[in-house]
């Protein structure tokens, strides 16, 4: 029997093998009057996919420094574009912007998150419906203003929570778990009008979302179906199964506690907005259930992760370089001037602040990498982009880029002063949240979530580690995934407290 198997598996690597050599003759004999990027050596059958490592945007910028800002890869038989320059993501972004709008299929990712939401649908009829439902019934500027209060309240109660911790004792607080609630939090009362972290499949839902989080890798079932076997060996495909089976009774119980409840139970929230779309049937607008608990779950795990890692990162960072720390605990309390709530007003004010979080959005993209697809040829750059190639722009690459910026590799919060470079996605030397039309519609909450956040913690405490432990000796690496976080979770202790 060992022996059948063995014979096997060599027949289907030599089958393999001689289907790819005739694959890239044909290739090369037809290719001749396309200009294609360059590209580093591949290996039959799997391509460029042994190259990506563990965490993808730091090996593609390896190799995009050997062989280029637009660089044509492979992932198993699949071209792939990586773009590693302000100068492309422009071109891709605004000059080709309709071009490469779309999402490419991937099945796992798709899985995980549907393939019928807000960042999975490939751009069309349906995605713009879906965009004009979220920006205008919830990232509305009129919107956004309505939830400043909701921000302030919440901050509040996450000062509150560790000062009763310093109170008793002066012990280590997992800033990491505690971010990860207050964006939770601050999403759920926003989008549903109350706080699932206080409720069971709530707190549930928010394990969930950070364990789905993880499972956004590359393998090679993903993109060579032969090699699916290997995800099954190594539980990959469990555990997605298994989010997914959970994610759905999670998702179900949130709807049909909204179906059940009465009208005059509380006010109209997000969920019951989408869910009247969905049952007035109205043509061109109507949505179906799946929809719906994919826009759920666009906004929980698009919400709760990015202004939590962001949050963690620009944490990190000020207790790493005890300097701007100083710098920006002096500006904070000189405007907030022992207040008890910091007002919008006084945030305007506060640019070294704005400073510290561009250069951490700068540093830390929360995505490292921008997943798109060609919907038709391009020429781009004087290459030749065939439709359905998969288009990685990679941002955490362009961030680091010494022709955009100077000295790329440290942390310098006064590169942004007196600087008009903004995140909104019209500088694409810094796109933390995208560009083009697949720009993260909730960056303006996401923004005003980070910088009261900071702005509170930074005017009521002092930061340490634990044990006395050094800035420098902080650990610093980075957790694959749909963001890039922190590995280790961020814990400090507040040494003294101004209330």
């Amino acid at each position: 029997m060992e022996e059948f198997q063995l014979y096997a598996l060599v027949t289907t690597l030599i089958v393999l093998f001689c289907a790819w050599y005739i694959f890239k003759r044909r290739q090369i004999n037809s290719g001749g009057k396309k200009k294609l990027p360059p590209s580093p050596p591949t290996l039959p059958v799997i391509g460029n996919l042994h190259q990506l490592g563990l965490l993808p945007h730091r090996t593609l910028w390896n190799l995009s420094r050997k062989h280029g800002p637009v660089m044509l890869i492979k992932f198993g038989s699949r071209p792939t574009l990586v773009v590693s320059s302000a100068e492309v993501a422009k071109e891709i972004s605004k000059t080709h912007d309709l071009s490469f709008a779309d999402r490419p299929g991937l099945f796992s990712l798709n899985k995980l998150m549907y393939d019928v939401g807000l960042i999975g649908s490939p751009y069309g009829a349906h995605w713009r419906k879906l965009r004009s439902i979220v920006v205008h019934q919830l990232l509305s500027s009129t919107k956004l203003k309505s939830y400043n209060s909701i921000i302030e309240e919440e901050t509040g109660l996450l000062v509150e929570k560790i000062a009763q911790k310093f109170k008793t004792s002066p012990t280590p607080v997992n800033l990491t778990d505690m971010f990860a609630e207050l964006a939770n939090d601050l999403i759920c009362r926003a989008a549903f009008g109350k706080k699932y972290s206080e409720t069971e499949h709530g707190k549930a839902f928010l394990e969930l979302i950070e364990e789905g989080v993880g499972l956004f890798t590359f393998t090679l079932g993903t993109f060579i179906p032969w090699f699916g076997w290997i995800d099954w060996l190594t539980g990959f495909n469990a555990a997605r199964d298994r989010v997914v089976k959970r994610r759905d009774e999670i998702l179900d119980a949130i709807l049909e506690e909204h179906l059940n409840k009465s009208p005059n139970e509380s006010k109209e929230d997000f969920v019951d907005i989408l869910l009247g779309i969905c049952k007035d049937n109205n043509p061109g607008v109507s949505i179906d259930l799946i929809t719906v608990k994919a826009i759920i779950l666009d906004i929980f795990a698009a919400g709760t992760e990015t202004s939590a890692t962001t949050l963690v990162w620009v944490m990190t960072e000020l207790i790493r370089h005890p300097t701007t720390m100083k710098k920006l605990q002096d500006e904070i309390r000189e405007i907030a001037q022992g207040k008890q709530q910091i007002t919008d007003d006084d945030l305007q004010k506060m640019h070294y602040m704005k400073a510290v979080i561009k250069e951490t959005l700068r540093c830390h993209p929360p995505v490292a990498i921008y997943f798109h697809a060609a919907r038709e040829h391009v020429n781009l750059m004087g290459y030749d982009i065939a439709p359905e190639t998969m288009v990685l722009i990679n941002a955490w690459a362009i961030n680091r880029d010494p022709n955009c910026w100077d000295e790329p590799e440290k942390f310098m919060a006064e590169r942004f002063l007196n600087s008009s470079v903004d995140y909104k996605g019209i500088d694409f030397q810094f796109i933390p949240f995208g560009a083009g039309r697949r720009i993260c519609p909730g960056l303006g909450f996401a923004a005003a979530t980070i910088e009261h956040t900071l702005a509170n913690l930074i005017h009521k405490f002092d930061w340490a580690l634990p044990d006395g432990a050094k800035g420098e000796d902080l650990d610093a690496t980075e957790q694959p995934g749909f963001t890039i976080g922190k590995k280790e979770p961020l814990l400090v202790v507040p040494t003294k407290s101004y209330f």
